[in-house]
């Protein structure tokens, strides 16, 4: 009796110790669940692109299952799809949090580009995952339902910002605001895209806190001067 109570003691405690020290725990919150699938599958894809990316390795990372993830997103295809949303939901949504409304149109149109920079910067998966969205020739963000709502409010906000700037004086007429977002996506998205091969032709350490420093006050400037009058 003594040994069957010990036993069962035993059991619970190495059932405590491993739910303490399990990295990721099973949930049975969908949302979280979900979450935890996309922030994996997105490394995988931004890694791997469509084609190398394995849906084994991302539920075994995730420690669910491929039924599943197949239940959630209903394909490899669906997941991919879901993580190339996921990633412009995420940047609009901290773009949403500037608030260039309150600022004076040259200082938030300096703040929008030093925040893309950045954010190109911080997020290298992110510039991955679009470079590989071209190589494909856009098939698959073309079966997105919401890809243009989720880009329209930055296409707005600079629209907003070159108005104002427009009326106070400050910025040229006649500029096309999907032309400003174009510019400023250009110069900052070249140098995660184009980091390693620029650094080993021009032999110049792009990753260097100075290097960065100075291209993004050149990247700002160079904007700022674009559409200024």
């Amino acid at each position: 009796m003594n040994e069957l109570v010990h036993s069962v003691r035993a059991a619970k405690a190495a059932a405590r110790s491993a739910a303490t020290t399990s990295p990721t725990p099973r949930t049975n919150d969908p949302a979280r669940t979900m979450a935890g699938i996309l922030e994996v599958a997105t490394a995988e894809f931004a890694s791997k692109g469509l084609s190398g990316a394995r849906i084994d390795e991302i539920a075994a990372a995730t420690r669910t299952s491929k039924r599943m993830i197949y239940y959630y997103f209903g394909s490899k295809e669906g997941l991919y799809i879901a993580v190339l949303e996921d990633a412009y939901r995420r940047m609009r949504s901290i773009e949403a949090g500037l608030h260039l409304e309150d600022l004076a149109p040259e200082e938030a149109l300096r703040r929008l580009a030093a925040f893309t920079f950045d954010h190109h910067r911080s997020n290298p998966d992110y510039i991955r995952l679009v470079m590989s969205e071209n190589m494909q020739r856009g098939e698959y963000l073309a079966q997105s339902k919401i890809i243009q709502e989720l880009n329209v409010p930055a296409i707005q906000a600079i629209r907003s910002l070159y108005d104002r700037g427009v009326a106070a004086g400050v910025f040229r007429a006649g500029l096309d605001p999907l032309d400003i977002h174009a510019t400023i996506s250009a110069l900052t998205f070249f140098n995660v895209s184009n980091e390693h091969t620029f650094s080993l032709i021009f032999k110049r350490d792009t990753r260097s806190p100075e290097v960065i420093a100075a291209r993004r006050d050149s990247v700002v400037e160079t904007v700022v001067r674009f559409v200024r009058k």
